[in-house]
């Protein structure tokens, strides 16, 4: 939903101990979502071959069929008897500030999901990229990476309001990346209670987006990347951008582009994203891509990056 207006003009601190606030709207839109899903959605249309894991409700069936189309393998999606899919309800106001509330679902089920039968029905993974979900999920599917020695990524986003410091340690040990924007990042220290260096101790890198000023990648000798953003032609909503940028990074490293180039492609997925209305519908155009990412990253970028592009 859109609020024609801005949300820090209605707050009063002196009320903050009573907050009662509604917002009435200017629009409505229903979309496709969910912070895995985004993901394997911008991954098969760059021509990956995702595999989707979690937990829906019986309404599944037609978003099934979407991602399907567009290259998700949904096989390792667990469909509960009793519980719709997950929904997650944001409103923005006209400084792209948002106030959201997110219905779980189906996705507490999420943590009955094993991954090795999943492997044995699919086949060999890259990485099990361990996105926001029930948060016994998370540290189950954590556990099981560590134990059965897959490469495994971790991004504990949004989650990290609900886990406490415990839980978001034994979250991260052994993770090759932590993802997460720079507001999660400090939140994540403070939780914690490491320091950046404890962090990367225990991870191999982590990847930061920055907003605007783009991403970093840090690991435990220091800075290794940063790239800006893709100069945005509009802003229409950045609900999703955050996935989209893991999208286009994951499908870099997939296709052999190194962490500089990947982080670009995923800086260019982001700016799709943030352009369109919802997180999955934003259409890839091999060169468009091009000129654009020639334009934020220089030519030398986009040559790379080209090679790997699906036409």
């Amino acid at each position: 939903m859109h609020f024609p207006g801005r949300f820090a003009e209605q707050v009063l601190p002196e009320q903050i101990h009573r907050l009662s606030l509604s917002f009435l709207v200017d629009d409505l839109q229903v979309r496709r979502g969910g912070i895995g899903a985004n993901i394997a959605f911008g991954m098969g249309v760059l021509g990956c071959n995702p595999v989707l894991v979690g937990a829906a409700g019986k309404d599944f069936d037609d978003y099934r069929s979407w991602l399907e189309r567009h290259g998700v393998d949904c096989r390792g999606v667990h469909i509960s008897e009793t519980a719709q899919t997950a929904r997650f309800v944001c409103t923005t106001d006209e400084d792209m500030s948002q106030i959201a509330s997110f219905y779980a679902g189906a996705m507490a089920e999420s943590r009955q999901i094993e991954i090795k039968p999943i492997v044995d029905q699919v086949g060999e993974l890259d990485l099990v990229m361990i996105s926001p979900d029930d948060p016994d999920a998370m540290i189950r599917h954590a556990q099981e990476c560590r134990q059965r020695g897959y490469t495994f990524a971790v991004d504990p986003s949004q989650q990290l309001a609900r886990m406490n410091g415990e839980q978001v340690r034994e979250f991260l040990v052994g993770a090759k990346y932590l993802f997460s924007n720079d507001y999660e990042w400090e939140l994540l220290l403070k939780k914690t209670g490491w320091t950046e260096a404890e962090v990367l101790d225990k991870v191999g890198m982590r990847i930061t987006t920055l907003g605007e000023k783009g991403a970093e990648i840090i690991d435990r000798k220091g800075p290794v990347v940063h790239v800006t953003a893709v100069p945005e032609l509009a802003k229409a909503d950045p609900t999703g951008v955050g996935d989209a940028f893991r999208a286009g990074f994951l499908a870099g490293l997939s296709h052999g582009l190194d962490l500089e180039r990947a982080a670009q492609l995923g800086s260019y997925i982001a700016v799709l994203v943030l352009e369109t209305m919802g997180p999955q519908e934003w259409t890839f155009d091999a060169a468009e891509a091009v000129t654009r990412i020639s334009g934020a990253f220089g030519p030398e970028a986009a040559q790379d990056i080209a090679a790997i592009l699906p036409s």
